[in-house]
Protein backbone atom coordinates (compact mmCIF):
# COMPACT_ATOMS: atom_id res chain seq x y z
CA UNK A 1 0.00 0.00 0.00
CA UNK A 2 2.71 2.41 -1.03
CA UNK A 3 0.18 5.03 -2.06
CA UNK A 4 -1.67 5.21 1.23
CA UNK A 5 -1.89 8.85 2.10
CA UNK A 6 -2.90 8.78 5.63
CA UNK A 7 -3.14 12.01 5.80
CA UNK A 8 -1.94 14.81 11.21
CA UNK A 9 1.03 22.67 21.23
CA UNK A 10 0.38 23.63 24.18
CA UNK A 11 1.66 23.20 27.72
CA UNK A 12 -0.52 24.31 30.60
CA UNK A 13 1.42 27.41 31.51
CA UNK A 14 3.91 29.89 30.13
CA UNK A 15 7.46 29.20 29.00
CA UNK A 16 6.32 27.24 25.94
CA UNK A 17 9.26 28.50 23.88
CA UNK A 18 11.57 25.91 25.42
CA UNK A 19 9.22 23.00 24.75
CA UNK A 20 9.27 22.97 20.95
CA UNK A 21 11.97 23.21 18.29
CA UNK A 22 9.88 25.68 16.26
CA UNK A 23 8.92 27.84 19.23
CA UNK A 24 7.50 31.29 18.64
CA UNK A 25 9.99 34.14 18.85
CA UNK A 26 7.54 36.35 20.72
CA UNK A 27 5.24 34.97 23.38
CA UNK A 28 3.68 37.87 25.29
CA UNK A 29 2.55 37.23 28.82
CA UNK A 30 -1.23 37.48 28.72
CA UNK A 31 -3.88 36.68 31.26
CA UNK A 32 -5.54 33.33 30.45
CA UNK A 33 -8.76 34.99 29.30
CA UNK A 34 -6.88 37.42 27.04
CA UNK A 35 -4.74 34.63 25.62
CA UNK A 36 -7.76 32.43 24.85
CA UNK A 37 -9.71 35.31 23.30
CA UNK A 38 -6.81 36.28 21.05
CA UNK A 39 -6.24 32.69 19.95
CA UNK A 40 -9.92 32.09 19.22
CA UNK A 41 -10.06 35.28 17.16
CA UNK A 42 -7.13 34.03 15.08
CA UNK A 43 -8.79 30.65 14.57
CA UNK A 44 -11.99 32.34 13.42
CA UNK A 45 -9.99 34.47 10.99
CA UNK A 46 -8.37 31.29 9.65
CA UNK A 47 -11.75 29.64 9.12
CA UNK A 48 -13.05 32.71 7.30
CA UNK A 49 -9.91 32.82 5.14
CA UNK A 50 -10.36 29.15 4.25
CA UNK A 51 -13.89 29.81 3.04
CA UNK A 52 -16.08 30.42 6.07
CA UNK A 53 -19.38 28.56 5.93
CA UNK A 54 -18.41 26.89 2.63
CA UNK A 55 -15.29 25.47 4.28
CA UNK A 56 -17.12 24.31 7.40
CA UNK A 57 -19.88 22.61 5.40
CA UNK A 58 -17.87 20.66 2.83
CA UNK A 59 -19.78 17.46 2.10
CA UNK A 60 -17.19 15.70 -0.02
CA UNK A 61 -13.94 16.25 -1.90
CA UNK A 62 -12.28 14.45 -4.81
CA UNK A 63 -8.60 15.06 -5.57
CA UNK A 64 -5.95 13.68 -7.89
CA UNK A 65 -2.25 14.19 -7.38
CA UNK A 66 1.19 12.73 -6.80
CA UNK A 67 2.75 11.52 -3.58
CA UNK A 68 6.32 10.80 -2.58
CA UNK A 69 7.13 8.66 0.46
CA UNK A 70 10.42 8.62 2.38
CA UNK A 71 12.23 6.27 4.76
CA UNK A 72 13.70 7.25 8.14
CA UNK A 73 16.87 8.42 6.38
CA UNK A 74 14.95 10.79 4.14
CA UNK A 75 15.45 8.64 1.05
CA UNK A 76 12.61 8.49 -1.46
CA UNK A 77 11.02 5.03 -1.29
CA UNK A 78 8.01 5.49 -3.56
CA UNK A 79 6.37 7.95 -5.90
CA UNK A 80 3.08 7.63 -7.72
CA UNK A 81 -0.21 9.14 -8.73
CA UNK A 82 -3.37 8.77 -6.69
CA UNK A 83 -7.09 9.47 -6.65
CA UNK A 84 -8.60 10.36 -3.29
CA UNK A 85 -12.28 10.57 -2.33
CA UNK A 86 -13.28 12.06 1.03
CA UNK A 87 -16.51 12.52 2.95
CA UNK A 88 -15.70 14.41 6.15
CA UNK A 89 -15.07 13.67 8.84
CA UNK A 90 -13.96 10.05 8.60
CA UNK A 91 -14.61 8.46 5.22
CA UNK A 92 -11.73 8.14 2.82
CA UNK A 93 -11.00 6.14 -0.34
CA UNK A 94 -7.56 6.19 -1.97
CA UNK A 95 -6.77 4.58 -5.31
CA UNK A 96 -3.57 4.29 -7.31
CA UNK A 97 -3.52 5.74 -10.81
CA UNK A 98 -3.84 4.89 -13.59
CA UNK A 99 -4.60 1.22 -12.88
CA UNK A 100 -6.90 1.79 -9.88
CA UNK A 101 -6.13 -1.75 -8.77
CA UNK A 102 -4.73 -0.92 -5.31
CA UNK A 103 -7.41 0.74 -3.19
CA UNK A 104 -7.79 1.51 0.51
CA UNK A 105 -11.12 2.48 2.06
CA UNK A 106 -11.85 3.68 5.58
CA UNK A 107 -15.26 4.46 7.05
CA UNK A 108 -15.13 5.39 10.70
CA UNK A 109 -14.04 2.33 12.65
CA UNK A 110 -13.99 0.05 9.59
CA UNK A 111 -11.58 -0.36 6.72
CA UNK A 112 -10.79 -2.58 3.75
CA UNK A 113 -8.19 -2.87 1.00
CA UNK A 114 -8.05 -4.23 -2.52
CA UNK A 115 -4.92 -5.64 -4.14
CA UNK A 116 -3.90 -8.59 -6.30
CA UNK A 117 -5.01 -10.96 -3.54
CA UNK A 118 -8.57 -9.63 -3.50
CA UNK A 119 -10.43 -7.67 -0.83
CA UNK A 120 -9.43 -7.90 2.82
CA UNK A 121 -10.29 -6.21 6.11
CA UNK A 122 -7.93 -3.56 7.40
CA UNK A 123 -5.94 -4.52 10.48
CA UNK A 124 -6.78 -3.09 13.86
CA UNK A 125 -3.53 -1.12 13.73
CA UNK A 126 -4.35 0.36 10.33
CA UNK A 127 -7.79 1.46 11.51
CA UNK A 128 -6.34 2.96 14.68
CA UNK A 129 -3.72 4.83 12.62
CA UNK A 130 -6.43 6.16 10.32
CA UNK A 131 -8.58 7.37 13.22
CA UNK A 132 -5.52 9.03 14.72
CA UNK A 133 -4.75 10.77 11.42
CA UNK A 134 -8.32 12.12 11.33
CA UNK A 135 -8.10 13.58 14.85
CA UNK A 136 -4.83 15.38 14.18
CA UNK A 137 -5.80 16.55 10.68
CA UNK A 138 -5.92 20.33 10.23
CA UNK A 139 -9.46 20.31 8.81
CA UNK A 140 -10.90 18.17 11.61
CA UNK A 141 -9.19 20.37 14.17
CA UNK A 142 -10.64 23.58 12.71
CA UNK A 143 -14.08 22.18 11.97
CA UNK A 144 -14.60 20.18 15.13
CA UNK A 145 -11.89 19.83 17.75
CA UNK A 146 -11.60 23.51 18.64
CA UNK A 147 -15.16 23.23 19.98
CA UNK A 148 -14.45 20.31 22.32
CA UNK A 149 -15.48 21.35 25.86
CA UNK A 150 -12.15 20.35 27.40
CA UNK A 151 -9.99 21.93 24.69
CA UNK A 152 -7.56 24.53 26.04
CA UNK A 153 -6.72 27.23 23.48
CA UNK A 154 -4.02 29.86 23.90
CA UNK A 155 -2.12 32.43 21.94
CA UNK A 156 1.44 31.34 21.13
CA UNK A 157 3.05 34.55 19.93
CA UNK A 158 4.44 35.98 16.71
CA UNK A 159 7.12 34.34 14.63
CA UNK A 160 8.69 34.13 11.18
CA UNK A 161 7.56 30.81 9.71
CA UNK A 162 8.65 29.67 6.25
CA UNK A 163 9.75 33.24 5.50
CA UNK A 164 6.34 34.61 6.45
CA UNK A 165 5.21 36.64 9.43
CA UNK A 166 2.92 34.37 11.40
CA UNK A 167 1.15 33.94 14.71
CA UNK A 168 0.90 30.68 16.62
CA UNK A 169 -2.19 29.23 18.22
CA UNK A 170 -1.70 26.46 20.77
CA UNK A 171 -4.18 23.77 21.78
CA UNK A 172 -4.28 21.00 24.35
CA UNK A 173 -7.14 18.51 24.33
CA UNK A 174 -8.42 16.04 26.90
CA UNK A 175 -6.19 13.43 25.25
CA UNK A 176 -3.12 15.52 26.24
CA UNK A 177 -2.27 15.91 22.57
CA UNK A 178 -0.37 19.15 22.06
CA UNK A 179 -1.06 21.01 18.81
CA UNK A 180 0.44 24.22 17.45
CA UNK A 181 -0.81 25.97 14.32
CA UNK A 182 1.02 28.82 12.57
CA UNK A 183 -1.28 31.26 10.76
CA UNK A 184 -0.02 33.67 8.11
CA UNK A 185 -0.48 37.23 9.40
CA UNK A 186 -1.43 38.53 5.96
CA UNK A 187 -3.71 35.79 4.59
CA UNK A 188 -4.67 34.18 7.95
CA UNK A 189 -4.24 30.77 6.28
CA UNK A 190 -2.55 27.86 8.09
CA UNK A 191 1.04 27.42 6.95
CA UNK A 192 2.33 24.95 9.51
CA UNK A 193 0.97 22.53 12.13
CA UNK A 194 3.01 20.77 14.82
CA UNK A 195 1.48 17.84 16.71
CA UNK A 196 3.04 16.02 19.63
CA UNK A 197 2.91 12.28 18.95
CA UNK A 198 3.82 9.26 21.04
CA UNK A 199 6.01 6.39 19.91
CA UNK A 200 6.34 3.34 22.21
CA UNK A 201 9.83 2.77 20.79
CA UNK A 202 11.01 6.33 21.48
CA UNK A 203 12.06 7.54 24.96
CA UNK A 204 10.83 11.09 24.30
CA UNK A 205 7.84 12.73 22.66
CA UNK A 206 8.04 13.18 18.91
CA UNK A 207 6.84 16.15 16.90
CA UNK A 208 5.03 15.67 13.62
CA UNK A 209 5.05 18.76 11.43
CA UNK A 210 2.94 19.53 8.36
CA UNK A 211 3.64 22.39 5.95
CA UNK A 212 0.85 23.85 3.78
CA UNK A 213 1.54 25.88 0.66
CA UNK A 214 0.40 26.71 -2.88
CA UNK A 215 -3.20 27.44 -1.91
CA UNK A 216 -5.89 27.32 -4.63
CA UNK A 217 -9.49 28.47 -4.37
CA UNK A 218 -11.84 25.57 -5.11
CA UNK A 219 -15.48 26.67 -5.16
CA UNK A 220 -14.59 29.39 -2.66
CA UNK A 221 -12.59 27.05 -0.39
CA UNK A 222 -8.86 27.68 -0.03
CA UNK A 223 -7.02 24.37 -0.45
CA UNK A 224 -3.25 23.78 -0.08
CA UNK A 225 -2.00 21.95 -3.18
CA UNK A 226 1.31 21.08 -1.52
CA UNK A 227 1.51 19.29 1.83
CA UNK A 228 4.72 18.05 3.42
CA UNK A 229 4.83 15.98 6.60
CA UNK A 230 7.93 15.49 8.73
CA UNK A 231 8.57 13.70 11.99
CA UNK A 232 11.34 15.21 14.09
CA UNK A 233 12.74 16.83 10.96
CA UNK A 234 12.70 13.69 8.78
CA UNK A 235 10.38 13.66 5.77
CA UNK A 236 7.52 11.14 5.82
CA UNK A 237 5.63 12.11 2.69
CA UNK A 238 5.02 15.00 0.32
CA UNK A 239 1.82 15.51 -1.66
CA UNK A 240 1.31 17.57 -4.80
CA UNK A 241 -2.35 17.90 -5.76
CA UNK A 242 -3.17 18.39 -9.43
CA UNK A 243 -6.92 18.92 -9.21
CA UNK A 244 -9.64 18.98 -6.56
CA UNK A 245 -13.42 19.22 -6.72
CA UNK A 246 -15.81 19.69 -3.81
CA UNK A 247 -19.44 18.76 -3.19
CA UNK A 248 -19.84 16.60 -6.28
CA UNK A 249 -22.36 14.33 -4.56
CA UNK A 250 -20.18 11.29 -3.96
CA UNK A 251 -22.14 8.07 -3.55
CA UNK A 252 -21.76 6.81 0.06
CA UNK A 253 -21.43 3.28 -1.35
CA UNK A 254 -17.88 4.21 -2.45
CA UNK A 255 -16.86 3.79 1.19
CA UNK A 256 -17.97 0.17 1.58
CA UNK A 257 -16.44 -3.27 1.24
CA UNK A 258 -19.05 -4.09 -1.41
CA UNK A 259 -17.65 -1.35 -3.66
CA UNK A 260 -14.19 -2.96 -3.50
CA UNK A 261 -15.57 -6.39 -4.24
CA UNK A 262 -17.34 -4.93 -7.25
CA UNK A 263 -14.10 -3.28 -8.39
CA UNK A 264 -12.17 -6.53 -7.98
CA UNK A 265 -14.70 -8.26 -10.20
CA UNK A 266 -13.50 -5.90 -12.96
CA UNK A 267 -9.74 -5.92 -12.32
CA UNK A 268 -9.17 -9.31 -10.70
CA UNK A 269 -9.12 -11.21 -13.99
CA UNK A 270 -5.98 -9.30 -15.02
CA UNK A 271 -4.13 -10.77 -12.05
CA UNK A 272 -5.40 -14.25 -12.93
CA UNK A 273 -4.29 -13.87 -16.53
CA UNK A 274 -0.80 -12.82 -15.45
CA UNK A 275 -0.53 -15.74 -13.03
CA UNK A 276 -1.72 -18.19 -15.70
CA UNK A 277 0.84 -16.80 -18.16
CA UNK A 278 3.66 -17.49 -15.68
CA UNK A 279 2.69 -21.14 -15.27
Amino acid sequence: MSLRVVMGLLVAGLGIASAFPDAAQENPVLMPEESAARAKKLLQQAIEALGGAAYLNVRDMTCTGRVGEFDHNGQLTGFGQFLDYKQPPDRDRQENLPQRNIITVYAGDKGWSLDRGGVSDATTTDISDFQESVRKGINFILRSRIHEPDMIIRYGGRDVVDLREAEWVELLGADDRSIRIALDQQTHLPIRKVVEVSDPLAPVKLHETEYYSNYHSISGIETPFQVLRERNGAKIFQIFYDKCDVNTGLDPSLFTRASLEDRYAHVGHHYKEKNDAKK
